[in-house]
């Protein structure tokens, strides 16, 4: 058991980060019709859950929820451009993530649902990561100096170990 007074904070941020994902990802998975209206609006609800229910301040689901969207839609645009794997878009074998999170991505990204298309678009709206920010598993590359860190669970995007950059992108 963990000892209250030694939790970080961001690891809270973490925590509600994959809590609004499965809130939304299960409704997502459920719908018909996936569009990226629909993603972001239960990304939203999920958002609004997350400060009702205490879990997280107004401020900081704001920006989980935008961090959210970038990933989410990130993600599946590649998988639906590229028709690779999901480990090719993470940068390292999907055995290694100690989270579920992105599980429903797999189904999601199913090519027989073609509506997952139109969410590539939204990739090209947020597609830079910023040191401070919260993001899910993957890989970053520093836009500076071309130095890779790896993700295995949802953290706080640090500066660049090698250069100190604060700019990254997958």
């Amino acid at each position: 058991m963990k000892d209250p007074q030694k939790h970080d904070p961001l690891d809270a941020l973490g925590e509600a980060y994959e809590k609004m994902y499965e809130r939304a990802a299960q409704r997502f998975h459920e719908a018909e019709e996936k569009t990226v209206p629909l993603l972001h609006k239960l990304i939203d609800e999920a958002k609004e859950k997350a400060v009702e229910l205490k879990e997280v301040s107004a401020e900081d689901a704001e920006k989980l929820a935008d961090w959210l969207k970038r990933d989410m839609s990130e993600a599946v645009a590649y998988l639906s451009e590229t028709g690779h794997e999901l480990k090719d878009w993470l940068g390292f074998e999907t055995t290694l993530l100690e989270s579920g999170i992105f599980d429903f991505l797999l189904k999601a990204a199913d090519t027989t649902t073609v509506k997952l298309l139109e969410l590539k678009e939204q990739a090209r709206e947020a597609s830079t990561f910023h040191t401070g920010e919260i993001t899910g598993p993957g890989t970053l590359t520093c836009d500076n100096c071309g130095e890779k860190l790896h993700f295995y669970k949802t953290g706080k995007v640090p500066p660049c170990p090698k250069c100190h950059g604060t700019s990254f992108h997958r």
